[in-house]
């Protein structure tokens, strides 16, 4: 008896020990698995399962300075189902209701398409708990899919779930768009968008995603961190400067089947950048805002006489009265031969010769009186500053480049070119610059663009016209500079812009290309005109430059580059009303005629057409007239415009809307592409000063 329990008690010590020794095991391995391998599979579960995602910011708004839109962050979304929590019956009775909902507001596959594509997804014995339906709608669709059948319910119950994605849009299409630019996160970018992205892009949100079946990342509730949207920046650009700038460069390059252009309007006094056209060929031949060809440097050719005048003149060698011989337009310099494009010139004044573009003139001023000491010529260049970048706020620009000294005393015949505008890289906008000083009476405005930063609508910064130097010459060389550019346009290759109304002072320039596998023999070139006006108080200075295509019949700046000028110019000289004291006095615009060739009938429906835009016309405030001149024509001329009535643009393409708009000192914000389909202000409301219309293009 006693062997039987000491027998049955060694078996339960055994057992004891036993589950002991696989207890400890267990806690051995469990402590093992927390303390040595926790943190690794810890982090290797979070990675397969669960990971933080970024939320981005909605991205700042770019607008002109009269308040338009010029690039803003427009939400789109995408939209999943979660099958698994839709009801079996719930989506019998209102599938086909869905479908058709979907149907209707999509229009891209038909009822049963639809229908088919749900029930595949909510039939699988494993629901799609994370379905993308459609991708990238609009906020309106967004909405519309909300009070859906099925989707009402929300995501608990109904299954509808939305990812919220922030896409930049240009409302004004390729107006400005090189400058505007892009900002991308892996490659360069440029423009607005690439310079000031620290202001526009505000700052990241976050939220916790879990894996889900099908390997889909799920957002969890609650998980949220919102991102913090970044801030507007209101620009000096004037979207009808641009607008006539774009489409005087427009015309002439597609006339010319050019390269591309660019055209620059800077105001004088302070450097604001009003407009910054660039527009390159396609393949298709139609032209698009690829490039900012005024950032890039060129040789500009004979535009940059004006740099070789003012050195001579201000270090006391000449004046614009003493004579100097053109040689018949052919000289040699260091056995390098040069030649006017137009042979025949003799011993003229350095007036006539900066008008008539001699290039022998010009080059033998600054090799007779630099060659020795070609170090003063280049002092007068870096005063200038055409050494340095011109420091604008947009991203991209180039650093200029041209020949030093050493290079001068090497080959001598460096320094006479350089005189005329070879051997010598710079920007247009650097070559707007210079000529902006000359007009400012030899004060260099630095060119800007941006002039503040708002946020909730608040300006918190502001950026003020900056000047760079005040004495880049004498005061005396500045009015000498100015008279012999006003001579261009009297008298010289600019001739074609002299008028009766208002002074032009500028510069034809005309430089023949070999860059990039282009030689001279494919007579390719830049022709350029830059100037300013009107003379006795400058307001605006324009560059316009464009390169032809190969072996082009018209290349020379006064044939290609001029028409840009004279047309943007006489645009903003007639749309400055501080020019006009006579429209100070009134408010009443004297009758200009035009005259309509054609029936009578024609006409009128065109004076119709015109008056419907005003529903308040009556015999007091009538827009228009209509009389028969001598030879029978129609002639249509408008009368006293009377001011504060909102016009009626439904129907109206952008363009034509702003310009009536604007005139009646309207802010426009424009939305939407096409044709006007509303307007928040009804036609013939009476215009309170400063106030915004809303304008919707469908």
């Amino acid at each position: 008896m006693a062997n039987i329990k000491r027998d049955i008690r060694l078996r339960v010590y055994i057992a004891f020990l036993g589950m002991c020794i696989f207890g400890i095991a267990i806690i051995w391995r469990a402590t093992a698995l927390q303390i040595v391998s926790g943190p690794m599979l810890r982090e290797r579960s979070s990675k397969e399962h669960t990971r933080i995602g970024t939320l981005q910011p909605e991205r700042g708004n770019i607008y002109s300075e009269d308040g338009a839109l010029l690039s803003s962050s427009v939400p789109v979304f995408d939209i999943y189902v979660d099958f698994a929590s839709i009801h079996a019956d719930t989506f019998k009775n209102h599938g086909m209701e869905l479908a058709k909902e979907l149907n209707k507001l999509f229009k891209d596959k038909t009822v049963n398409e639809y229908y088919t594509i749900l029930s595949a997804q909510e039939n699988k014995k494993t629901p799609s708990r994370y379905f993308l339906l459609k991708n990238d709608i609009r906020y309106d669709q967004y909405m519309a899919m909300r009070s859906f059948p099925i989707f009402k319910y929300g995501p608990n119950k109904g299954g509808f779930m939305a990812d919220d994605i922030i896409k930049r849009t240009n409302p004004f299409g390729m107006l400005g768009n090189r400058m505007i630019g892009m900002y991308r996160q892996n490659s360069q970018s440029v423009g607005l968008e690439g310079s000031f992205n620290n202001v526009l892009s505000g700052q990241e949100g976050h939220r916790i995603e879990q894996k889900i079946a099908g390997g889909v990342w799920m957002p969890l509730d609650g998980s949220k961190i919102d991102p913090q949207n970044g801030k507007d920046i209101v620009t000096n650009i004037d979207v009808n400067t641009q607008d006539i700038a774009e489409n005087a460069l427009l015309n002439v390059l597609t006339k010319e089947e050019a390269a591309y252009g660019t055209c620059i309007v800077m105001e004088t006094k302070t450097g604001k950048v009003k407009a910054m056209v660039n527009l390159g060929r396609q393949a298709d031949g139609s032209y698009w805002e690829d490039y900012n060809y005024a950032l890039t440097p060129i040789e500009p050719g004979s535009t940059f006489k004006i740099n070789a005048l003012m050195s001579a003149i201000d270090d006391g060698f000449v004046t614009i009265a003493d004579k100097i011989n053109a040689s018949g337009g052919v000289a040699y310099f260091a056995n390098q031969k040069m030649s006017d494009s137009h042979l025949g010139l003799g011993t003229i004044s350095v007036e006539e010769a900066f008008s008539h573009s001699s290039n022998v003139a010009c080059a033998k001023l600054i090799y007779n009186n630099y060659s020795k000491n070609p170090e003063a010529y280049l002092a007068h260049l870096q005063k200038m500053q055409i050494d340095k970048p011109t420091g604008i706020d947009i991203a991209g620009e180039r650093k200029p480049r041209f020949s030093n000294a050493e290079d001068m005393f090497s080959n001598p015949a460096s320094l006479a070119w350089l005189a005329i505008g070879y051997e010598v890289m710079v920007t247009p906008l650097r070559t707007c610059m210079v000529y902006n000083t000359i007009a400012n009476n030899g004060v260099m405005m630095k060119p800007y663009i941006v002039k503040e930063v708002r946020e909730f609508g608040k300006t918190v910064q502001t950026f003020e016209p900056t000047v760079v130097t005040e004495d880049v010459c004498k005061k005396e060389t500045i009015e000498q500079l100015k008279q012999a550019a006003f001579a261009v346009v009297e008298s010289g290759t600019g001739k074609a812009l002299k008028n009766d109304v208002y002074t032009i002072c500028g510069k034809t320039g005309t430089a023949q290309v070999a860059d990039k596998g282009i030689t001279y023999k494919d007579r390719v070139y830049h022709g350029s005109f830059v100037g300013f006006f009107p003379k006795e108080n400058p307001l605006y200075t324009i560059c316009v430059v464009i390169r032809t295509k190969k072996g082009a019949n018209n290349y020379y700046g006064g044939q290609i580059a001029l028409p840009v000028f004279k047309e943007v110019a006489d645009r903003l000289y007639a749309n400055s009303t501080a020019q006009h004291t006579a429209l100070q006095k009134s408010e009443k615009v004297e009758p200009i005629n035009k005259n309509y060739k054609g029936m009578s009938t024609n006409s009128m429906q065109l004076l119709q057409a015109y008056l419907q835009c005003f529903p308040t016309i009556n015999s007091s405030n009538a827009y228009m007239s209509q009389t028969t001149d001598s030879n029978g024509n129609i002639v249509l001329s408008p009368l006293a415009i009377q001011k504060n009535i909102v016009p009626n643009v439904i129907g109206m393409g952008l363009r034509d809307a702003l310009q009536l708009l604007e005139n009646q000192e309207l802010r426009v914000m424009p939305s939407g592409k096409g044709k006007i389909i509303s307007q928040s202000i009804a036609a013939g409301s009476t215009i309170l000063k400063g106030q915004i219309i809303n304008i919707t293009l469908e």
